[in-house]
């Protein structure tokens, strides 16, 4: 671990907020005039723990987090263009290793970040108790807010370390230069209950929540949240009973299958769903508008009646980041990024484009009034033609918020991705035959001037779906969960899921996850969950993947005549328009009937793969580090 990178990080921070010109690691040993001078004054700590909120939305922005890009084109949600140095590509290349990363400069989500974080968090408490840091003058109580908030920041920081590195160093002191190198890595499940213990101790001193301009600060929910998230992720596969390919993960003996985590993650994700404060329910689904209603923010309807009103308010208006929000970080990015998003003929570069994988998740309606996949053996016999995917059968509305098509309608025009500057591979156009369209707020434009908060970074539907998921593995289906579940289908005007899921804990896990992946696409959630699942060398998976193999003679053949594709992480797959004068899609003038195609192969080695590398770097300044396995 970087100790003196760490050192000199926080060390700048002080010296700049009191003020001080001189380097906090050049001076002599009155050097602890710095850190009293901002101890001893309220605004000054203040300050501190607010620079705390700006690095966490560094370490985890949804939209971005990957430079300018999201996680989702490294991972079988999206395609990334090659704009800043082709850097999604490189990791489905796999031109990532312990000496050099896509993006090395990191937007704070990699180790060494991390860890200067959490030293900044250590700095904050210690330096309050040691200089016994005086209260708000203006309202008392704030000093006691800001720990507990740094105390949520310090297990978020380590939380984000253990997604990513899996065994990780959990640090509740500060670390000087001349400490030993000799830090230890722990248990994941020692790390989890760590994180809970940083989490109770926020909880005692946060408000239950917060209003007006100070909402979106830590408030008990998050705390709950944080608990919530890290017992989920100690209970998957990963973790819990799955077989990890060659392990050489120090404490791999721990990670036998326990019925009990499951439980835990149950009672964590139920607290956070019934959370109340003041006798009110903290937390629910937004349910502005109706069914009927697909106006756009400009109160227009430029969508021919395909978005309802209510899927865009989800990630802009201020009641429903209010009801579901759980933690948030605040304008993620502006109106340029709505400019990468957007197809060429609008000015766009297309920069992140949904692939086939991702599409063929949202179901559709059948004529009984229940969701079905559309690689389901009923599919057909309802009506689904996948010569006509979008329109032969009524979709998730989902899918018509999140995706751009060839045939929809996107701004009041109809997008043609056969012909014209939205052609499949033109310059800055989609190469997987898709747009995005989650997020946009289509009346916007690129020369107006606006920032997008964006995906909270937990909001309800998760910890819905971590309940669910949780009482299903330890108990079994029950009429509750099935309710739960298909209470978010409802906000978001879907059909409700059949009811033999009811009695079948198989069917019922399959729609669990299947609605995990489609409510919260490209909302920096694939790229951990396909992880934590060990999808790329599940024996189900690793069977699709050898039955495409099997389905042709070129990649062509095997995309068109085997899907749904495996889940593998291994190749990613789109649909073009093809001319046909049978077909059902009419787009200026011609018809066509849209066909599955071959996009790339990807790299994905297990277990290299599922942990991200620690720098060699940091391994030679601290030799007691363990590398992560495979790399």
């Amino acid at each position: 671990m970087n100790t003196r990178r760490i050192f000199t990080s926080i060390a700048f921070g002080l010296v700049v907020l009191s003020g001080c010109q001189q380097d906090f690691l050049d001076r002599k040993p009155d050097d602890q005039v710095d850190a009293e001078q901002v101890f001893t004054r309220y605004n000054k700590m203040n300050q501190l723990v607010t620079d705390l909120y700006d690095n966490a939305k560094g370490s985890n922005s949804p939209l971005v987090f990957f430079s300018h890009f999201s996680s989702a084109p490294v991972t079988d949600e999206a395609e990334g263009s090659t704009a800043e140095g082709s850097l999604t590509n490189k990791f489905n290349t796999g031109d990532w290793n312990p000496n050099a990363m896509p993006d090395r400069s990191s937007r704070g989500q990699y180790w060494w970040d991390l860890y200067a974080r959490i030293r900044k968090a250590n700095v904050i408490l210690e330096g309050v108790r040691k200089y016994k840091t005086p209260d708000n003058p203006l309202q008392a109580g704030d000093l006691d807010k800001r720990l507990g908030e740094t105390y949520f920041m310090r297990a978020y920081f380590h939380y984000l370390a253990a997604r990513m590195y899996g065994e990780v160093v959990y640090i509740t002191h500060t670390i000087q230069p001349t400490d030993p190198m000799d830090f230890k890595q722990e248990s994941f499940h020692t790390i989890a209950a760590k994180i809970k213990q940083d989490c109770d101790s926020a909880f005692a001193l946060v408000p239950g929540s917060w209003g007006g301009a100070d909402f979106g600060r830590v408030d008990k929910g998050a705390c709950l949240g944080l608990k919530a998230m890290i017992s989920w992720m100690a209970a998957t596969p990963m973790w819990n009973g799955g077989t990890f390919p060659n392990d050489t993960r120090q404490f791999a003996s721990e990670y036998t299958y326990n019925v009990d985590r499951w439980v835990k993650a149950k009672e964590a994700a139920k607290a956070v769903i019934e959370f109340k404060v003041d006798g009110r329910q903290r937390y629910s689904l937004y349910q502005g508008h109706d069914a009927a209603d697909f106006r756009d923010d400009a109160g227009v309807n430029n969508n021919n009646s395909k978005v309802p009103a209510r899927l865009w308010d989800l990630y802009h208006d201020m009641q429903s980041f209010q009801n579901e929000a759980v933690f948030f970080v605040t304008r993620d990015k502006d109106n340029n990024w709505q400019g990468d998003i957007y197809p060429p003929s609008w000015g766009g570069s297309s920069r992140q484009m949904p692939v086939q994988e991702q599409v063929d998740e949202y179901e559709y309606i059948a004529a009984n009034g229940f969701g079905y996949p559309v690689y389901s053996s009923r599919a057909k016999t309802d009506g689904y033609d996948d010569g006509n995917p979008y329109e032969s059968v009524k979709r998730d509305p989902r899918f018509y918020r999140d995706i751009v098509y060839h045939g929809s309608t996107f701004k009041g025009k109809v997008i043609n991705t056969a012909t014209g500057a939205d052609k499949i591979g033109a310059s800055n156009s989609s190469t997987t035959g898709y747009f995005l369209r989650k997020i946009l707020r289509e009346s916007w434009n690129r020369d107006k001037s606006f920032a997008i908060s964006g995906p909270p970074v937990w909001r309800l539907p998760e910890f819905i779906y971590i309940y669910a998921e949780a009482v299903n593995e330890s108990a079994g289906p029950n009429a509750e969960i099935y309710q739960m579940l298909n209470d978010v289908r409802k906000r978001s005007f879907m059909a409700p899921i059949p009811p033999e899921a009811q009695s079948s804990k198989a069917l019922m896990d399959e729609y669990i996850k299947r609605e995990r992946r489609v409510e919260l696409f490209y909302e920096n959630n694939r790229i951990w969950t396909s992880r934590l699942y060990l999808e790329a060398s599940s024996p189900k998976e690793v069977a699709r993947e050898q039955a495409w193999q099997g389905a042709g003679s070129t990649n062509e053949q095997r995309s068109q005549g085997y899907w749904p594709y495996p889940k593998t992480q291994r190749m990613i797959n789109g649909m073009k328009p093809v001319e046909d004068p049978n077909g059902k899609i009419e787009v200026d003038g011609k018809k066509y009937r849209m066909q599955r195609y071959f996009v790339e192969s990807r790299v994905f080695v297990t277990p290299r793969h599922y942990l991200f590398p620690i720098m060699q770097d940091e391994l030679q300044r601290t030799p007691t580090l363990k590398q992560n396995p495979g790399w």
